[in-house]
């Protein structure tokens, strides 16, 4: 009966008895000016339609004397000068708890999925500080994606940090979804951001399933919604993940993707008066990012093991987002279009992949083994047009013979069917296997690094 009544005592406690308001002066695209109301910036405001008394909510995003520039999270249809603007008095919080799990929310962490409210008497702001560096705990112990070529080549520490790199149609989702059905993390929380409208039930469904979905929680906010909206679906989706790390669960957060936050946070950020900086983004940009990915990793309870997506346009690496969400990763996974033309999926390059703690979460002998196969694929790589030109003479160098025998089996290892679930006993038994190092069984725990 208590945890009935929370939601309504919060409710009352949230209330303004005070209410600040203001008049619309002027509707100028995304951006909505009004005089008054008092007011600070991030403050969710109310706007109102009409005699009806029909409302949409706005958030503040500029100040300037007595103007007041906002930005609507709706449609700014039927708005127009003189509409009356009531202050709420906060921003933009979440309701959260364990009855989230199985759950669809939109960009202000409302449930969309028809299957009714979520009662909940905790709220977490959407927009945090990131936990106090000297608080973090070490990341020592590996979690398990269940997709072999990252759990045996790049693997992954609890509280990690990494980035999923490719252009458009490379696999990015595909290879969210089989971590997100096959991590052993307590939680998923899942980050859609700027997506095409037909794919958020084709991911439900499809790409998750019941069974992921159980154990998820879904924040979407599709490329038809405001800059406004997309931007805090993104703060929102972090938020969730931030109550599931304090409860001390290990959480696997998948954000798709970090490149269209940025270009919504561009729109906030020009509509609001900042001038264009680096890559034709604000300043603002660059930030709001390094302040988002932060806001993950570890803390003293639990950890957020991050996977974020990047959509690098036309496959340039060097994309002023992309380079930036590099810098403050602990990782990265790139995926090649030239390896998906081949049917090789996960299109993981191995040559320019990396995880920055690998050597922190692995056993000395599973180092060993990583180390051989990673040798075996670079000298194939450079030795690949000779070989498939066939102007490699067998015999030549003893290395590349070698590379050249072992490489259908590295393939074999690398390649993994979207819906073939991996455990890291068996990816781990097929890594000795391929490198002809036996891995003791200390090593397959999740605390290897420490035997």
């Amino acid at each position: 009966m208590e945890e009935f009544f929370k939601k309504y005592v919060q409710a009352i406690e949230n209330t303004e008895p005070i209410k600040y308001t203001g008049s619309v002066t002027a509707v100028r695209g995304l951006m909505i000016e009004s005089n008054g109301p008092r007011s600070a910036i991030g403050e969710i405001c109310r706007i109102e339609i009409g005699a009806g008394q029909e409302s949409v909510l706005a958030e503040v995003v500029g100040l300037e004397n007595t103007s007041v520039k906002l930005m609507a999270y709706g449609e700014t249809k039927g708005i127009e000068v003189g509409c009356t603007v009531v202050a709420s008095g906060h921003t933009l919080e979440v309701p959260v708890g364990p009855q989230l799990l199985g759950r669809v929310l939109d960009a202000l962490g409302n449930p969309c999925d028809g299957k009714g409210d979520i009662t909940s008497g905790i709220y977490y702001p959407a927009i945090a500080k990131s936990p106090d560096p000297m608080l973090r705990s070490e990341i020592s112990k590996r979690i398990t994606t269940g997709v072999r070529a990252i759990d045996g080549v790049l693997p992954v520490g609890k509280g990690q940090r990494l980035g999923i790199f490719a252009g458009s149609g490379v696999g990015k989702s595909t290879l969210i979804s089989m971590i997100a059905r096959n991590t052993n993390a307590d939680v998923n929380v899942i980050g859609l951001i700027g997506e095409r409208g037909r794919e958020v039930m084709e991911f439900i469904k499809r790409d998750l399933g019941e069974e992921g979905l159980k154990r998820s929680v879904l924040v979407i906010a599709t490329g038809d919604q405001s800059a406004i909206a997309r931007v805090r679906a993104a703060y929102v989706t972090t938020a969730i993940a931030e109550y599931f790390r304090d409860q001390g669960k290990d959480v696997m957060l998948m954000f798709d993707n970090i490149s269209r936050f940025a270009k919504a946070q561009r729109d906030v950020g020009i509509e609001s008066g900042q001038p264009p900086a680096k890559g034709s983004y604000p300043s603002i940009v660059y930030d709001s990012i390094q302040k988002l990915l932060e806001r993950t990793g570890t803390n003293d309870k639990g950890s957020i093991t991050a996977f974020y997506a990047v959509l690098v346009d036309g496959d340039d690496m060097d994309d002023p987002i992309a380079d930036t969400v590099r810098g403050v990763l602990d990782g990265h996974v790139v995926l090649s279009r030239r390896l998906a033309g081949l049917q090789h999926y996960p299109a993981i390059d191995m040559m320019t992949s990396i995880s920055r703690l690998s050597k922190r979460v692995s056993g000395p002998v599973t180092r060993q083994a990583v180390t051989k196969v990673r040798r075996w694929i670079a000298t194939y790589h450079e030795q690949e047009d000779m070989i498939v030109t066939g102007a490699y003479r067998k015999g030549s160098m003893p290395d590349v013979d070698e590379a050249i025998e072992m490489h259908p089996r590295i393939e074999d290892f690398l390649c993994q069917d979207e819906y073939d679930k991996c455990p890291i006993e068996d990816t781990l038994k097929k890594l000795s296997e391929l490198s002809g190092i036996e891995i003791p069984q200390e090593e397959y725990s999740e605390n290897a690094a420490s035997v």
